[in-house]
Parts: C-alpha cells; sequence; structure tokens
C-alpha cells in the first residue's frame, strides 16, 4: 500500500517538468518572436528540427534506463543526478545574449536542444517510475491522478506567475533588452523551484516491482516487441494528436491575446499586490480546469472505462473549439468560460494516457516475457514530442503563411490565422486523436485478466527462486 507521502512525491517530479513545458508551450514562441528577436518562420523550423531530435533521443533514454542498477533502483538516479542541470540550462533557454541573428539562431538551437535532452533524460525514467512503484492497477490509477494534479499545479503556478514576475523584473518597461533581463530572471526563479522538487520527488519515492524475467534482452528484440506491441502503436498516434492539439493551442494564447483581444486595452488585475494581465489569467484558468478534468477522470473512467472516457473528452474539445472561432473580441466572458470547459475535458485524457501506458508494459510483458517499462514509457513520451513539434511548427510556420510581424498591427488575414489556432486547427486534431483512440483494444476487464496471469507468473517465479 503506497502511503501519501509517496504519491506527493511522485507528483512532485511533473510538477517540475510541466513547469518548464508549459512556459515553452505557451511563452517559447513568442519569447523568440518578440523578445529574443528571430524570425516566426525561423522558430517554427528550429522548433520541429530540435524536437523530432528530442523526440528520437527519448527512446535511447528509456533503453539505457532499462539497463541501470544502482542502489536506488533503475529509474530514480537520474531523477537526482539531472534535478541541477534541468534548472540551469532551463533557465539560459531563457536568456538574450548580445549576437546578431544567426549568433541568435545558433544558440537557440543549442540551448534548447540541450534543454530538451536534458527534459527527456529526466522525464522519461520520471514516467518509467510509475510502472515499478505498483504492480496494482488501481493503485497506478491513483498515481497517475496524483501525478497530473500535481502537474497542473505546476502549470497553473509558472503560467499564472510568469509574466508578472518577468514584468517585475523588468521594471514593467517596454525597453526590449529590459525585458530580456526581465524574462531571464522570472525563467530562473521557477528553475530554482523546479531543482527543490525533483529532489523531493527522488527523496520521497521507491521502486518496487522487479521483471520476471531479470535476463537482459537485446535492444533489437525490445524494439520488435514495442513495434508489436498493438494496444502501444493505437496510444501512440492518439498521443500525438492530443499533444497537437494542446502544443496549437497553448503556443498561440498569447498572440491571441496580444493581437487580438489587444490586452492592453485592458485593465490588468491586481491580486495581493501583483498585476496579471489577461493571457496569463486565460492560460492559468486553463490549468486549474485541467485539474478539475483529472480528478473527474477516475469516477467517470471507473463507470464508462478509460477508452470512453478519452473518447468522448476530446470529442467534446473538438466541438467547443470550433464553437470557440465565433467569439468576438468583446465576448471575454465567453472566451474564458470555454477555455475552462476546453481545458477540464483535455485535462481528463492525460492520467488515462500515463494508465494505459502501464497496461501496455504489462501485456508486452504477458505475451513476450520481457519487461521493457522503461521503452514504453520513453516511446510514449516521443509521442508526446512528435505531438508537441508538429504544433509548435505548424504555429511558426503558419504565422509567417499568414503574415504576422512582431510587436505591429495585424492585418485582418493573420488575425484570421490566429483565430484558427485555438478553434479549428486543434479541432481536428481532437478528432484525430478520437478516431484512433476507439480501436484501443485494452478494456478494463482485458487488463484485470493480464494482472492476473502476471502475478501467477510472478509466484511460480519466486517459488522457483526459493527451491
Amino acid at each position: 500500500m503506497i502511503k501519501l507521502r509517496e504519491k506527493i512525491g511522485y507528483g512532485f517530479g511533473d510538477m517540475a517538468s510541466s513547469m518548464f513545458w508549459k512556459l515553452f508551450g505557451a511563452y517559447l514562441m513568442i519569447f523568440y518572436t518578440d523578445v529574443f528577436g528571430l524570425p516566426a518562420a525561423m522558430v517554427g523550423t528550429m522548433f520541429l528540427v530540435t524536437r523530432i531530435w528530442d523526440s528520437v533521443f527519448d527512446p535511447v533514454v528509456g533503453i539505457v534506463a532499462d539497463r541501470t542498477n544502482s542502489r536506488w533502483g533503475k529509474f530514480r538516479p537520474y531523477i537526482l543526478c539531472l534535478a541541477v542541470p534541468f534548472g540551469i540550462v532551463g533557465a539560459l533557454t531563457f536568456y538574450t545574449p548580445s549576437f546578431g541573428l544567426t549568433g541568435k539562431l545558433v544558440y537557440a538551437y543549442a540551448t534548447y536542444s540541450i534543454m530538451m535532452m536534458v527534459y527527456s533524460a529526466i522525464n522519461v525514467p520520471y514516467a518509467s517510475l510509475l510502472g515499478v512503484m505498483s504492480p496494482n492497477p488501481s493503485e497506478r490509477n491513483t498515481l497517475s491522478t496524483f501525478r497530473m494534479t500535481f502537474a497542473y499545479i505546476g502549470s497553473f503556478i509558472a503560467l499564472l506567475l510568469f509574466m508578472p514576475m518577468a514584468n517585475a523584473f523588468s521594471g514593467h518597461s517596454k525597453d526590449i533588452a529590459d525585458q530580456q533581463t526581465g524574462w531571464f530572471m522570472a525563467a530562473a526563479t521557477i528553475a530554482v523551484l523546479c531543482v527543490i522538487l525533483f529532489l523531493g520527488c527522488f527523496s520521497w519515492t521507491r521502486e518496487r516491482v522487479k521483471p520476471i524475467n531479470e535476463q537482459k534482452t537485446s535492444l533489437k528484440t525490445d524494439i520488435k516487441d514495442l513495434l508489436h506491441n498493438r494496444p502501444w502503436c493505437i496510444l501512440f498516434v492518439a498521443g500525438v494528436a492530443a499533444l497537437v492539439f494542446n502544443s496549437i493551442r497553448d503556443g498561440a494564447a498569447v498572440y491571441y491575446f496580444k493581437y487580438y483581444i489587444v490586452e492592453d486595452n485592458f485593465h490588468t488585475v491586481n491580486l495581493f499586490g501583483v498585476s496579471f494581465v489577461l493571457s496569463g489569467l486565460f492560460l492559468a484558468v486553463g490549468q486549474a480546469a485541467n485539474i478539475i478534468g483529472v480528478v473527474l477522470a477516475a469516477p467517470v473512467s471507473n463507470k464508462i472505462g478509460k477508452k470512453r472516457t478519452f473518447a468522448l473528452a476530446m470529442l467534446l474539445t473538438a466541438v467547443l473549439s470550433v464553437i470557440f472561432f465565433w467569439f468576438d473580441k468583446d465576448d471575454i466572458v465567453l472566451i474564458f468560460v470555454f477555455q475552462c470547459l476546453i481545458s477540464m475535458c483535455a485535462g481528463s485524457i492525460f492520467p488515462l494516457l500515463w494508465s494505459m501506458y502501464a497496461d501496455c508494459a504489462d501485456y508486452s510483458e504477458l505475451n513476450t516475457g520481457n519487461r521493457a517499462t522503461g521503452l514504453i514509457f520513453s516511446a510514449s513520451s516521443m509521442s508526446q514530442k512528435f505531438g508537441w513539434a508538429i504544433g509548435t511548427a505548424l504555429t511558426g510556420w503558419l504565422l509567417s503563411y499568414f503574415g504576422f510581424h512582431a510587436n505591429a498591427a495585424q492585418s485582418p488575414e493573420t488575425i484570421h490565422g490566429i483565430k484558427l489556432f485555438l478553434s479549428w486547427l486543434p479541432a481536428a486534431a481532437s478528432v484525430v486523436s478520437v478516431v484512433f483512440i476507439l480501436c484501443y483494444p485494452l478494456g478494463e476487464q482485458q487488463v484485470s485478466k493480464i494482472i492476473d496471469k502476471l502475478n501467477i507468473k510472478r509466484s511460480q517465479s519466486n517459488e522457483g527462486k526459493n527451491k
């Protein structure tokens, strides 16, 4: 029985990861175009190149982690050793050097690529930890719920406070040099908090599940088993589509409020002496609604199943996103209400995804005798990176296609394009995810049978070792 402290400790890990994940998704594009000083098309191409490489790097991390043996287990050592590098490189990603355009582009490629590699090297083992903390599907569902709840709490904190911190550190100046300092200092503050959270995750968690077959298999065998794991292949595509949905909406939100809503024309919201801008509140409200979705996911999926819950949630996001297109810039209340509804539905799918990935690891072990937890979770993380890469690259390219110019009044065509980023484009990605998840073959009864058979095999294996 996993105690509350360990569940919270596990949640700390994704709370840390999600802070920078959301900062990159919501603010990095507009940081590079409006603060750092790169053209949107260049940024879109950079995101595609670096994130595809990072996606391929994920399985490498999983394969290495599966073959790691230490007194702390297979996965926890990576959390301990990479917590500080994660914070340092994360802060440097938001630093603007005094270079020309070429030098800045090289710096952006280098720091962002390194950050994404460090992110993979710590986040893949962290995600894989879910599969070895408990063999009980119910406890895994609970751990997944804690993970996603803390992830959205971290995202909420980062998105709510990042711009107020950046503005405070810049002295609320409109000068680009001051803004560059403000953005870097805000990122450095978030980075320190992330390091503390990762160290807490390492200290409060334990690994318990051992593979039935202790013999190491070849890399070729591991990859062959993965590619023949039909449930995982289906989740892979559904995960890509779900992340395209999220990355397009998150990446375009600040543009939507800066250039369509024109948030500078609205009064800032002051709470406890801190001034919040509309875009920050919009993103933060979305994260709060995500938490509600996570909380609702477990009871709903227990009644109708994870597959049906996922399909229903993403179908609703598609419908709501299409309606979102028709809102006028003065419909602020409706914009925020629909942000809550869309985020609530979208947030509910991620604990289901990670729980289903753990089921895929059990499915693979039962059918092949090989438990490659790290590879399964790393390849699953790869699907999210692919989705993120596609979504952010599309955002950059389409901004350029629609004639976007940083820090200037936008043409009607550009505004039309920015509105599409929060409506029709993510809706299309949602529909794709629904089509694939409906083909997922592992229902609750099938998973229960798999667990029972694995428990029998573990008992037989332990009896054989004791003789």
